[in-house]
């Protein structure tokens, strides 16, 4: 005989949507077990719970749907229709949390996890892919998850949970953040080689004062950069182009659109001459940044280790 319903722990319709995922996650595997079985007693034995814990749970599973899942003769127990329809989610939900774990699992793996890292578009020719190469010298095995965008935008990424690490310009401050400076990039201000300062070596800014720059968009901080540097300098610069990756500038600059402050190439383009600017001191920090108090695996811990060992010689030279 099916099992009589009792409405008396049934969600009311103003709760179900809050409570039905925490009245059902805990009993899924009890349900499933007992499924599979189709006797109470098996199921128990292998859960490692008490039969009667695991009848409770039933009923009770049964009274806050609202539906018989079984049909019971005794020990024994077989699925109403409702009951294969619910089991058939069950062992869906059931695989997928599975999986969840095995992937949380992976993540974590000291010789084998998972290090979310984000970096600077100009740090992305060199200097990243060197630091993940002396690395996994000795973490062969550890996967990196790579995400290159600019600092504001990988700042909240940091903050949403997205990144472990990011490394970044300027270093940030901010009561969220832990951030530590690893190294200095001298800035310099390139010019067409045809221009009235090509021949020279050496810059004070306020020269440039004059110029037409092209700079990275607003939000980026090798924008902020410039902006401060010019204000120091004695003016605001006049931007005819605002891009978003410093080689684009330094073609544009090549082209006769206007001048820039960028750090040096990784590789010389033609057409150009960068120069020393002498005033202001014109220098971006790099430095990396994590989430105050959020708890590192072993493969994040390692690579944190790693980057703070390389102060002072981060940037290749």
């Amino acid at each position: 005989m099916a099992h009589e319903r009792s409405s008396g722990h049934r969600l009311s319709p103003s709760s179900y949507e809050e409570g039905i995922r925490a009245v059902l996650a805990p009993r899924l595997a009890y349900f499933e077990a007992v499924a599979r079985h189709e006797h109470v007693t098996r199921a128990a034995q292998e859960l490692g719970v008490p039969q009667s814990t695991l009848s409770r749970a039933m009923v009770r599973l049964e009274a806050d749907l609202g539906v018989a899942l079984f049909a019971r003769r005794g020990r024994t127990v077989s699925l109403t229709p409702a009951g294969r329809t619910f089991l058939g989610s069950a062992e869906r939900a059931l695989a997928e949390v599975e999986r969840a774990a095995d992937s949380v699992r992976a993540d974590a793996d000291p010789t084998a996890g998972r290090v979310s890292f984000g970096f600077l578009h100009t740090m992305g020719s060199e200097t990243v892919p060197a630091l993940i190469r002396a690395f996994r010298v000795d973490h062969p095995r550890v996967r990196f998850q790579l995400v290159q965008n600019y600092g504001e935008a990988m700042i909240e990424r940091l903050r949403a949970g997205g990144l472990d690490l990011c490394l970044t310009s300027p270093v940030p401050d901010a009561p969220d953040l832990v951030a530590r400076r690893l190294d200095e990039q001298r800035l310099r201000l390139v010019v067409p080689d045809d221009h009235r300062l090509a021949s020279r070596r050496r810059i004070r800014l306020a020269e440039a004062a004059d110029e037409t720059f092209v700079t990275l968009e607003p939000g980026y901080g090798l924008r902020r950069i410039t902006d401060d540097l010019c204000a120091e300098a004695g003016f605001t610069p006049r931007v005819a182009f605002e891009g978003e990756e410093a080689e684009t500038l330094r073609g544009l600059v090549a082209a006769g659109l206007g001048v820039a402050l960028l750090p040096p190439p990784a590789v010389a383009r033609p057409g150009v001459v960068e120069l020393t600017v002498t005033a202001p001191r014109a220098a971006r920090e790099i430095g990396v940044a994590w989430l105050d108090g959020h708890p590192d695996t072993p493969p994040v811990a390692a690579f944190k280790r790693f980057l703070l060992s390389r102060r002072g010689h981060l940037l290749p030279d």
